[in-house]
């Protein structure tokens, strides 16, 4: 069920899809995202009273009483009933929770996540092999609480679950932009309430270098301006997202995007210093030096002490977008490169690979890299993280390298959930042997960090990363996007309700923006989108000390306002047919009409208001093209109502429109233009049956 508060026009939009759930699933709301692998829906329901209790099973385990503690807090957050907080013992609470083997007390590759859940007969019973199976159990829970005039209730379903790939992830880059803990916290919350279990930390970079080392303090004191983590509050986060069965994987980019490092370590370099943090964008030339034992001695001790902090059987070492400039300039790593045959950049950082690989075995340790570091002696056990192309994943998994995929999930080009949603780490045609398959580990949203702030993050990350966590979870036949978007508006709330601030912030910056009377630009929030990374870099000039508060920053990708907008011109498109009742056809044609009112008048507001806000006056020609494509489009209905073929002169004016409507401007892209258009086709053809 939809709770909370939210703008007019979101309302509208929840509302939307929520009357599409009583439809689709009758009296039972199916909310959960990701869908179960199996689902049984049963007759009745279990009332939540203040009588509610959550029982264990005898077992004196820390980890899973504080889970239980936690779902029973939101429990009493979601209801506003005052629950019994006690667990109890044995079989005496209403919520059974039955865990199989205890001994597992942090995430690690390979757990088992699965469970069961058996709702009925006025009893709730939750069944896994282990706690982080439990943990997952719980979440589902939390998400099938449903509620009618008289209470709150469980609906009664069996449920038995699991999901289709290990490794479920979303990587933060506060190396970029610094992400306080807060910020990182949240967006635990946020991956263990969608089942996402492993949090790559993109922890260094030119940009600076975002964590404590008491070893080599320079690395922090110089390379990150004040911007780090301590060694207790990475302590904090990985003890925090161990309770919601997440594993920490931190991401050391070596040898390549390193300026960071060598601002307090020059000797390390390939090239003499000084150094210092980068404030631009791209890819520098500053490496670690591969030929100097130095380096191989001065990363044992740094990733020995890393390994102390981060449990994970993995650390990251990036190994991406190292361009050998610096290797070619120095005489002496030319010689070495032709003393061992090496003939390119790419062979010497193999051989780099290969030293700090034997170096994290030492520590219990497994690589993880970027796909530049696929060699052909490299290890089996090394993962590599795909961002070239899902053709590289596949080639790799028949050469019988494990991989994750991330090109397609990368957040900063805002794709769409929809276009996330339809791509599957194992392609149907990619005729992999089922062993080959199991090389495929499964997928990693990557929220980098040149254009958010620890502001504006939220709202780039969700709610479209849950529509990945369903694909890496679910089975794959579960495919319906639309059925996805309906449940995804549901845990669009839910998030909000964590405290994840992807609706209060946007909301907070329209407020500052238009000085309190924010409706207006709310309104045409809802109809544009953020430009792609690269059109946003070329427009702005992008660096870390942009601030992150103009009108692009409180726009959100893919936003769910785009979808009920395209079914209002399909109903009315649709009510055309003579089969079609005259009352239904006014209906839809008045609702779509007076969208396109509420457009005109917003825009003649946010003219007004940009006579005092040059963040405003920065978005003139959407403003003006906003106004355009809405009187345009009541003239399209008006010629449709009547008829008549509109004039050739005017249907190439509204195809120029479109197209320049198209075209990037002022780090705002339109979602709107492919039902307008078929608006002004409808109008071109004048064909009305009725």
């Amino acid at each position: 069920m939809l709770r909370g508060r939210v703008g007019k026009k979101l309302s509208l939009v929840f509302s939307f899809f929520a009357a599409g759930a009583a439809v689709a699933q009758g009296s039972f709301h199916n909310n959960l995202m990701p869908q179960p692998a199996e689902l049984s829906i049963l007759s009745g329901n279990v009332p939540i009273t203040s009588q509610l209790r959550v029982s264990l099973d005898g077992a004196q385990d820390p980890l899973l009483q504080r889970a239980a503690e936690r779902m029973i807090y939101r429990l009493e957050e979601r209801t506003a009933i005052r629950l019994d907080g006690s667990l109890a013992d044995q079989g005496a609470g209403l919520i059974q929770i039955l865990v199989a083997d205890h001994s597992l007390q942090r995430p690690a590759e390979g757990m088992d996540e699965s469970y069961t859940l058996d709702i009925q007969n006025n009893a709730v019973r939750l069944s896994a092999q282990t706690d982080f199976g439990a943990i997952c159990g719980m979440e589902t829970i939390l998400q099938l609480l449903d509620s009618n005039s008289t209470g709150y209730f469980l609906p009664a379903v069996h449920i038995s679950d699991e999901p289709r790939f290990p490794w479920r992830g979303l990587m933060l880059d506060p190396g970029r932009h610094f992400l306080p803990v807060a910020n990182v916290l949240r967006t635990l919350d946020a991956m263990a309430a969608v089942k996402m279990n492993v949090l790559h930390l993109h922890l260094t970079e030119d940009q600076g270098f975002r964590i404590e080392s008491k070893r080599f303090p320079k690395l922090q004191q110089l390379g990150s301006e004040g911007k780090y983590y301590t060694q207790d509050e990475i302590r904090q986060i990985v003890q925090y997202a161990t309770d919601r069965g997440i594993r920490v994987v931190p991401e050391f980019d070596m040898p390549g995007h390193t300026t960071s490092w060598l601002v307090g370590y020059p000797e390390l370099a390939s090239k003499p210093g000084p150094y210092h943090v980068e404030h631009g964008t791209g890819v520098f030339n500053p490496a670690l030096n591969p030929t100097l034992e130095s380096i191989y001695q001065f990363l044992d001790t740094f990733l020995g002490e890393m390994s102390a902090l981060f449990p994970d059987e993995y650390i990251h070492i990036g190994g991406d977008e190292s361009n050998g400039e610096d290797w070619r300039g120095n005489p002496e790593i030319v010689r070495f490169m032709r003393e061992h045959h090496m003939q390119s950049a790419k062979e010497l950082q193999a051989y780099f690979n290969s030293r700090v690989e034997k170096i994290l075995a030492k520590y219990h340790r497994r690589m993880v890299g970027w796909d530049e570091i696929l060699q052909p002696d490299l290890p089996s056990d090394v993962v590599v993280q795909n961002w070239h192309g899902i053709e590289f994943l596949v080639q790799g998994a028949r050469s019988g390298h494990r991989g994750i995929l991330s090109q397609p999930f990368y957040l900063d080009h805002h794709y769409s959930a929809e276009q996330m949603y339809a791509v599957d780490p194992i392609p149907s045609n990619s005729d992999l042997t089922p062993a080959q398959q199991k090389l495929i580990l499964g997928g990693e949203a990557c929220m980098w960090g040149e254009q958010v702030d620890h502001n504006t993050v939220d709202s780039r990350i969700w709610p479209r990363t849950a529509a990945l966590a369903e694909r890496l979870w679910s089975p794959a036949s579960v495919r319906d996007a639309r059925e996805m978007y309906r449940r995804l508006a549901v845990v669009t709330l839910e998030l909000d309700g964590l405290g994840v601030e992807l609706l209060s912030n946007p909301e907070r910056g329209f407020r500052h923006i238009t000085g309190g009377d924010p409706e207006a630009l709310r309104l045409f929030a809802s109809v544009v989108q953020p430009v792609d990374f690269h059109e946003r870099y070329e427009e702005q000039h992008t660096s870390p000390l942009t601030p992150m508060t103009n009108v692009v920053d409180f726009t959100v990708p893919d936003p769910l306002s785009r979808l009920h907008f395209a079914e209002q011109v399909a109903a009315y498109l649709r009510s055309l047919s003579s089969s079609v009742g005259t009352q239904q056809h006014d209906a839809d044609r008045i609702a779509l009409q007076q969208t396109f009112r509420a457009w005109l008048n917003a825009a003649q507001t946010l003219n007004s208001q940009a006579l005092n806000e040059p963040r405003l006056t920065a978005i003139a020609q959407r403003r003006k093209q906003w106004a355009e494509l809405s009187t345009s489009a009541l003239d399209a209905i008006d010629l449709i109502e009547s008829g008549k073929h509109a004039s050739e002169s005017w249907s190439r004016s509204r195809e120029g429109l479109i197209k320049q409507s198209g075209e990037p401007k002022e780090l705002v892209d339109f979602v709107i233009l492919g039902p307008i258009n078929q608006l002004f086709q409808a109008a071109s053809a004048g064909s009305n049956p009725r």
